[in-house]
């Protein structure tokens, strides 16, 4: 926002608290000039949503009758293809836990869990005890916007959280902590969206596997597995509880390219 007041009060001779003098055409060359300066997209696209954000603000307060940026958008960005794991690579890591250790069974857990509903990182973490239907294989998610909804766990998800909630009843007592969250740390409290991005990173490691990889990315492997194996691509947009159908769609786009690539590798006149 300072870059852009500066800019405007140089090129329209603009002062801070006259913001009524600035119009559609400063704005503009604002954007222009932002284009000039060789910013990626994504900074030129932030920085005209901020400028807009606050000439809305300033609409609210009385101080200007119109929004000289509102019909102005910033480029269209890019659309980049999610990072996703094979199964065969996927199976290696979720393996890679050790399951002779409480802590082990834990990450063999929420790896599992990860994958088996295409949860969120935040969406696993906020996982209460009372969440988790074991006769149904059903566990409720709390998303973003705090929609709820019904995530479906795999038995090999089932059978790691039941394997870690037998270790977990006894570090919960041991560490004399009331919580109800299924995973905890080592001093009982409830696990951080930080922490599952840790004890990723180190499994990776161990298993000699692409360190692009990270939570989200085993959400980004359950919809391109689904959609490999013929699911319905509203079903997969129920599973992962998007709102819009567009945001599930890009998913389409991976399982197209791998279809393209198979085609040119085995077809005799590709």
């Amino acid at each position: 926002m300072t870059q852009a007041l500066l800019f405007l009060r140089d090129k329209a001779g603009v002062r801070a608290k006259e913001p009524r003098q600035v119009n559609t055409r400063h704005v503009r060359a604002y954007l222009a000039w932002l284009h000039e300066q060789k910013y990626s997209k994504a900074t030129i696209a932030r920085r005209m949503a901020a400028l807009r954000s606050w000439f809305r603000f300033l609409r609210r307060q009385g101080t200007v009758e119109s929004n000289p940026a509102d019909g102005l958008r910033g480029p269209r960005q890019d659309k980049h293809l999610p990072h996703f794991l094979s199964e065969d690579t996927l199976s290696r890591l979720l393996e890679t836990p050790p399951s002779e250790t409480p802590l082990g069974l834990r990450d063999r857990a929420i790896l599992e869990t990860l994958y088996s509903a295409g949860l969120r990182v935040g969406e696993l973490t906020g996982l209460n005890i009372e969440d988790v239907d074991f006769d149904s294989g059903l566990a409720m998610v709390r998303g973003k916007g705090k929609r709820e909804r019904l995530a479906p766990l795999g038995k090999p998800a089932l059978a790691a959280l039941k394997r870690w909630l037998q270790w977990r009843e006894q570090m919960a007592k041991r560490k004399f902590r009331a919580t109800t969250a299924v995973f905890l740390n080592k001093n009982g409290s409830r696990l951080t969206s930080r922490s599952v991005g840790r004890l990723l990173e180190k499994y990776l490691a161990l298993a000699g596997l692409d360190p692009r990889t990270s939570p989200h990315t085993l959400r980004h492997s359950f919809a391109t597995h689904l959609l490999d194996r013929g699911a319905d691509i509203r079903s997969v947009q129920e599973l992962l509880g998007h709102r819009s159908l567009g945001t599930t769609q890009i998913y389409t786009h991976v399982t197209t390219n791998r279809l393209k690539e198979s085609y040119h590798k085995a077809h005799p006149r590709a």
